[in-house]
Parts: structure tokens; C-alpha cells; sequence
């Protein structure tokens, strides 16, 4: 059955909440949300409707902003726009449940409408224009909407579309992917594309999502594991995913790590920092004979910025194989970390966990290959629990960036 999900934004709701707060007009208000105590060179976390029109991106440093543009900088207050994201998620209770509910973020959330349509005697588009009315008229905040038959086409026909039309709704269906979906450039408009990874696929020659759905699958799961089929799928607007798989249980058994970190990373410099956690997570699957079929990474901004992304994937084949979920942490991490960002924290989780029944090859690896891995892997777990964490360490953990050696000395890092 075709699914009717809407995709809502508040739009550049940090600055909205402040203009509102002081009884302003974002739309005529030059108003940006930063700590000026760090200077010019201070990251703006919002800037308000008005500055947008003009041009200015939401995350950008204040010394980029024109000379020529007047404006006003108000710290951030989290405490306040949690609150004011609070209100707003009552207001969609008020019209579905909380199982047809994904709260993506602090601003935005997804709906599955498609049993309510009936009882409101309502088109997707009527009730999401009564909706985003409702939320005005209660809170003072604009929103806009993507509707789509799946999560993916919602969010981009929000993202992409939406913004256009005075309403601020804008909705595609799978009829429109030729027209709408596949002209797309650059790359990284698509929701789950990110500067890093439209990098690595300009250069395999794709540069527009009609290129991208148009490559062969098999080449695409080659270069990026899993997650290359699930390129392909969303270049042709298929997302199989609904909004109860994002519901957790809390009982499920899983190993995680989390590490603060004693100073900011930026881009690949937090590529050895993960590699470190995958170690000790993987050491610990084999020792408990486990695999993992679920990984989720998440990050954490400097507190100065706030906020991050926590994002998780299945696994086609259960695993616990470091450079198999390294390559998805990567994958993960250029998809959804926004460009110079610094980082500090990284939180590892693997879930879904099973009892390791065999090895399973796949068509680019070997059986001896695959043994002589784990028969390595194991040593060094031997070595590791004789002599201590520390006698073998790999040239890695000599680099500047690394932190395994402090950590292994101490108690260091967060499990679970």
C-alpha cells in the first residue's frame, strides 16, 4: 500500500524562536544565533528568514557575512528551542500517534498520515497545510512540507521543493522522480549525500542523481559496501523503510563506546578515532563470539555549536569484522557530518547481536584471506590480555590524533 508521509521543517527555527521571543518579524529581522565571545571567526548556529533571503547560509562564521549587511547576534539558548521543539511535537500528537511520529531532529519530523486521511476526511496536502497552519497560529513559527509515498521523497521534495511556494508545501510522487529527482546537482542537495561522499562519487564520473541511478548496483555496493545499494535504490526514489524501524527497544542487548574527546577534530582527522573504537568493540564481539547485524554512529559538535547526528544502518550480513564496519562508519560519517565542524565526541553503538555461527565470504574476499584475518585478530586479543593493551599497538596509535594509548592506561572511554 502507497504510504502518505509528510516531511516538516521549522524553518531556521534557532533565529525564529529568538525574533518571536522579542516579538520580531523573522522575515524582516536581521537577527544571527552565535557565541560573539569567540570573535569573527564564531560559527553562526542560525541566522533568522530574513538573512536567508539575503543570501547568508545558516552555518557560516560571522566574519563571511557581507560587510554591508547590518544585524544583530544573540547567544544560543538550547534550554529555550528544546522547550519550543516540545511544543511543536504536541501539536503533531494532537493529529496522529506517537508510533506514526519520527522526531529526525530538533526541527524536524516525519508523519505517516496514510490512516488518518479517512478520519479527517482530508488529502495529504490539505492536512498538511492545516497542520503547518496550526503550528503558526500556536507557536508564531513557519514551517514547510515534503510529501511523498515514502520517507526518502518526502524529505527531498521538503528539501528541494518546498522552499519555492508561498505555502511552503510541495509534494512528489514516484511519477515525478524523472523531472524532479534525477536533474538533481549538486550531488550533495540530496538528503544523505555529504561533501565527502559527492567528492568520492564525482569521481567515479557521477555527478548528477541521474547518473547515479543509472550505474550499475553491483559496481556501486563494491566501492561502498552496503550502502552503495542503498544509493542506487534512493537515485530511484525506492526507500523500503517506514517510520516504526526507527523505534528502539531498550532491552536489546548491544555493545557501545563513546569517547569525549580533550580537544576539537575537524573532517578525516576523527577517521583514526573511530578505527580505535571498532577495534575495542570487535575484540569484543569476538570474545563474546557475537556478530553484529546493526551499526550506529553518532557525533557530537563542540559545545560552542551543539547538536551532531546519531545515525544507524543494518547490515545485509551479520559481522564482526572491524574493516567491514569501519568502511560503514565512514560511509555513515560522510553522509550526514557537516563540512570544518568540530567534533568532540563519537559514539559507537553495534546492535542486533547473534551468536557467531561460521564465516561468510562474500565475491571479493576468499576463504583463506577471511581466516588468516580472524586467526590474526585473535592473537593479537591473546597477546593483548597476556601482556597488556598496550605491547602491540598498530603505527596508527603513534599519530598525534591517536588516543588509545592514554585510554588504555587508564579506565578511558564509556561502555556499555
Amino acid at each position: 500500500m502507497e504510504r502518505h508521509i509528510l516531511c516538516i521543517d521549522l524553518k531556521s527555527f534557532f533565529a525564529s524562536v529568538e525574533c518571536i521571543e522579542r516579538r520580531l518579524d523573522p522575515f524582516t529581522t536581521p537577527l544571527v544565533v552565535a557565541n560573539k565571545r569567540q570573535g569573527n571567526g564564531a560559527i553562526t548556529l542560525a541566522v533568522s528568514p530574513y538573512l536567508r533571503q539575503k543570501g547568508i547560509k545558516g552555518r557560516t562564521r560571522l566574519y563571511e557575512i557581507p560587510k554591508n549587511i547590518s544585524y544583530t547576534i544573540v547567544p544560543p539558548r538550547m534550554k529555550l528551542y528544546i522547550e519550543k521543539s516540545k511544543e511543536v511535537v504536541k501539536i503533531y500528537s494532537d493529529f496522529v500517534s506517537f508510533e506514526d511520529l519520527h522526531i529526525y531532529s530538533i526541527d524536524e519530523c516525519f508523519l505517516d498520515v496514510t490512516n488518518y486521511l479517512h478520519y479527517y476526511q482530508k488529502s495529504d496536502y490539505e492536512l498538511a497545510e492545516e497542520i503547518l497552519k496550526t503550528i503558526e497560529e500556536k507557536t508564531g513559527l513557519t514551517a514547510t512540507c515534503g510529501i511523498g509515498p515514502n520517507l526518502l521523497l518526502a524529505k527531498l521534495s521538503m528539501d528541494i521543493e518546498a522552499k519555492r511556494y508561498k505555502n511552503g508545501i510541495a509534494k512528489w510522487e514516484m511519477k515525478d522522480i524523472p523531472t524532479k529527482l534525477w536533474p538533481i546537482s549538486p550531488l550533495s542537495k540530496v538528503w544523505g549525500i555529504g561533501a565527502r561522499l559527492e567528492k568520492r562519487l564525482n569521481n567515479l564520473g557521477i555527478f548528477t542523481v541521474y547518473d547515479l541511478a543509472h550505474q550499475d548496483p553491483t559496481f556501486l555496493k563494491k566501492k561502498f559496501g552496503i550502502m552503495g545499494k542503498e544509493l542506487w535504490e534512493h537515485a530511484n526514489g525506492i526507500d523500503n523503510s517506514c517510520i516504526k524501524d526507527f523505534e528502539t527497544n531498550p532491552k536489546e542487548k548491544s555493545f557501545s563506546h563513546s569517547q569525549v574527546l580533550f580537544k576539537n577534530y575537524y573532517n578525516e582527522e576523527i577517521h583514526l578515532i573511530i578505527k580505535e573504537m571498532l577495534e575495542v568493540l570487535t575484540k569484543r564481539l569476538r570474545e563474546q563470539k557475537k556478530e553484529t547485524g546493526l551499526l550506529g554512529l553518532g557525533i557530537t559538535y563542540s559545545k560552542e555549536i551543539g547538536n551532531g547526528f546519531y545515525h544507524s544502518e543494518k547490515l545485509e550480513q551479520p559481522t564482526d569484522k572491524e574493516e567491514t564496519l569501519y568502511s560503514l562508519c565512514l560511509t555513515l560519517f560522510d553522509k550526514f557530518y557537516e563540512e570544518n565542524i568540530p567534533i568532540r565526541k563519537v559514539s559507537i553503538s553495534l546492535g542486533k547481536l547473534k551468536e557467531k555461527q561460521g564465516t561468510q565470504l562474500n565475491l571479493f574476499e576468499t576463504f583463506e584471506t577471511t581466516k588468516q584475518q580472524e586467526k590474526l585478530s585473535l592473537t593479537l586479543d591473546e597477546v593483548h590480555m597476556r601482556f597488556g593493551k598496550n605491547s602491540v599497538l598498530k603505527a596508527s596509535s603513534l599519530l598525534s590524533n591517536s588516543t588509545i594509548k592514554d585510554r588504555n592506561q587508564k579506565i578511558g572511554g564509556h561502555h556499555e
